[in-house]
């Protein structure tokens, strides 16, 4: 005989599907007939929970259930899915009128769409959305409930309204008024959250604490909601008791292209940091290889390439464009030596803008230096001065010869006469 473990491990291999949503639901151990319905078929979700009695609750709850599919927009639309909660509730209360089921047949709904990270909700009575985030359960919806009435005026605690004898009735429900509106709400979810639709048999059962407990530790979302359920139904299984988990995947629909996104993510980013490594950004990109330019020496002459300088592990990404007529000699040494590593400029507008520029402030020099007109006309400069300075000196040697000629003569005459006198006397 097959042991208690081995049993529950069946049950629960049984139960789980590997898809982000699972649901369950149960007659309970008091009740006959399970008058709950409820609709799983993303993104739609809907927690139906008739009253009436035995063909009347359950006939309230699967017309609810029925005409929500068929009215339910495709994608989240809380006042799209508004419309269609209302149209369930006038579409209960003529069935009512035809005869189908009781006269004053009723269910509580609470239909919800989730889609990446939008969830919206349209809510009528006690059936409940809860939202597990962080670990931590928090109630989306306010139940209209007397008990729920009660303990926002602080007359009971929720754990006395689980037992309360009046914890059944409820203030709106559809089929009671053609006037019914339902609660509408909009929500951001992330991913990793999960969501909790049920009627009142699972909350009526078991606190909030336990169930944030069971969504916690059960990760398969079909297991997820069979336990919530045998929980319920183990704790006294008081009334039918229905469960939706559903898990929140964010921007992707399914685990598989989330993983493909994280993979794609970690190729670019490891596309990039290597790209940075090599330096000299091989990886920028087809559009960046072939709008750069760079000037470099081409047998001695200023040349035009497309592409970047260089090459990368033996690569080379450049092609020659135009040879100019512009010696890289005739440039100052430090230009000399930028274009003979590869100048690297934005497009070849600025390379050709950048030879213009040589061509203005290089070439006449050059040319001019090739002709010998500068040197000659240095030369002449020189000589003319040189000239000029030999011709001053030799003036002024002549002067001073001149000069002391004269002087000689004078000594000359102051001799003759000296000696005249010295005879006379």
């Amino acid at each position: 005989m097959a042991s208690t473990l081995e049993r529950t491990s069946r049950r629960n291999a049984r139960y789980r599907t590997g898809l982000p949503f699972g649901s369950r639901t149960d007659v309970g151990n008091v009740r006959e007939h399970n008058e709950d319905s409820l609709i799983v078929k993303p993104p739609l979700y809907v927690v139906a929970d008739g009253m009436g009695g035995h063909a009347a609750g359950e006939v309230a709850s699967e017309i609810a259930v029925n005409v929500i599919e068929q009215l339910a927009p495709e994608h989240p639309d809380a006042e799209a899915l508004g419309h269609a909660v209302e149209e369930a509730n006038r579409a209960i209360i003529n069935a009512a009128l035809a005869g189908e089921g009781r006269e004053g047949m009723g269910t509580t709904c609470t239909a919800a769409m989730l889609e990446k990270d939008r969830l919206v909700i349209a809510q009528v009575g006690d059936s409940r959305a809860s939202l597990l985030h962080e670990g931590k359960l928090m109630q989306l919806t306010r139940a209209h409930s007397l008990m729920a009435d009660m303990i926002e005026t602080g007359q009971i605690t929720p754990d006395e309204a689980r037992v309360h004898p009046n914890r059944s009735v409820i203030t709106r429900a559809l089929g009671s008024d053609p006037t019914t509106i339902p609660d509408l709400y909009e929500i951001n979810v992330q991913t990793g959250d999960r969501l909790l639709l049920c009627s009142d048999g699972l909350t009526g059962m078991i606190t909030d604490a336990e169930i944030e407990s069971v969504m916690n530790r059960t990760t398969d979302a079909q297991l997820c909601a069979a336990q919530l359920v045998n929980t319920a139904i183990a704790s006294g299984g008081m009334d039918n008791v229905t469960v939706i988990v559903a898990d929140v995947e964010g921007m992707q629909p399914t685990k598989q292209k989330k993983m493909a996104r994280r993979t794609k993510i970690t190729v670019s980013v490891v596309i990039i940091l290597l790209a940075a490594i090599l330096g000299g950004g091989f990886f920028a990109g087809y559009s960046y290889l072939h709008n750069s330019a760079y000037l470099g020496n081409e047998n001695g002459k200023v040349a035009i390439y497309q592409g970047v300088p260089g090459n990368v592990m033996g690569f080379t990404y450049s092609e020659l464009v135009e040879v100019t007529k512009i010696d890289v000699s005739a440039l100052p040494p430090s230009a000399a030596a930028r274009v003979n590593e590869g100048l690297a400029v934005a497009d070849l507008n600025e390379a050709r803008s950048l030879v213009a520029s040589y061509q203005e402030n290089f070439i006449d020099t050059s040319n001019a230096s090739s002709d010998g007109s500068k040197t000659d006309g240095k030369s002449d400069s020189a000589t003319d001065g040189k000239t000029a300075g030999s011709t001053a000196s030799e003036k002024g040697s002549a002067s001073s010869t001149k000069t002391n000629d004269d002087s000689k003569t004078e000594a000359q005459e102051d001799r003759t006469g000296s000696s005249a006198t010295q005879g006379a006397a």
